[in-house]
């Protein structure tokens, strides 16, 4: 039988992986590598090639991170095209979804953010080609922990491309980009390159997505360009 795609296995997966987050890094791994380092195409490319033609093997990994509550599900349902939602329920395991550009595959898988799985999020980054840091820019008790796994992650991989998301900029008490920036100690990797991008998602109805969120995608098809 032909192997799944990454997705598929998540969703068959279900929630086990709240607690095994090892098995998603397995997943990960095991979909998107051969063994040699070199990703593997699709296994839809080989059933589908005899009717469509030739399909582009060419994907980006974008990895989506942040504690959870920070808004990681709401800016990947906006980013697919479906707009905001008034409710997002927690991801308890992980989202993952595919997105066509004309020159690749988007592939995103945002990993939950509650404290049994943020052990696992450095296993994620050698698959991926930028990651993604959402931060909840109004919750300010939680800001140093979030700082703290941002930096870890920093560390881990020295050349990712890393996007910070100061997401509910709407809220009255949401901190300012230029504040978050000192209270996440950025400036603390010297010469390292960031993006730190305001994001405000208010509901708005199926298939409306902010401006911040069109920005995200400008700067996430640019990055991903050069991969």
């Amino acid at each position: 039988m032909a192997p799944r795609s990454l997705s598929h296995v998540m969703l068959l997966l279900g929630g086990a992986v709240a607690v095994l987050g090892s098995v998603l890094f397995f997943v990960w791994k095991a979909y998107f590598s051969d063994g040699s380092g070199r990703r593997r195409r699709p296994w839809w490319e080989a059933e589908l090639s005899p009717y469509v033609g030739e399909l582009d093997p060419d994907e980006r990994q974008v990895l989506v991170l942040g504690l959870d509550g920070a808004g990681k599900s709401t800016i990947l349902h906006c980013l697919s095209g479906h707009g905001a939602k008034e409710r997002m329920a927690p991801t308890w395991g992980f989202n993952s979804v595919r997105l066509p550009t004309e020159s690749f595959q988007m592939d995103l898988l945002e990993v939950g953010g509650s404290q049994n799985l943020r052990f696992y999020w450095k296993e994620f980054l050698s698959q991926a080609d930028v990651l993604v840091f959402v931060v909840d820019s109004a919750d300010r008790l939680r800001l140093p922990c979030a700082r703290q796994e941002l930096h870890m992650l920093l560390a881990e991989d020295p050349d990712l491309p890393v996007v910070v998301v100061a997401n509910k900029q709407d809220k009255s008490e949401a901190l300012s980009v230029a504040q978050l920036q000192q209270e996440l100690d950025l400036q603390a990797f010297g010469q390292r390159e960031f993006f730190l991008l305001p994001a405000s998602i208010p509901p708005a109805g199926p298939g409306s997505s902010p401006p911040s969120i069109h920005h995200v995608w400008t700067l996430l098809l640019d990055l991903l360009s050069q991969a």
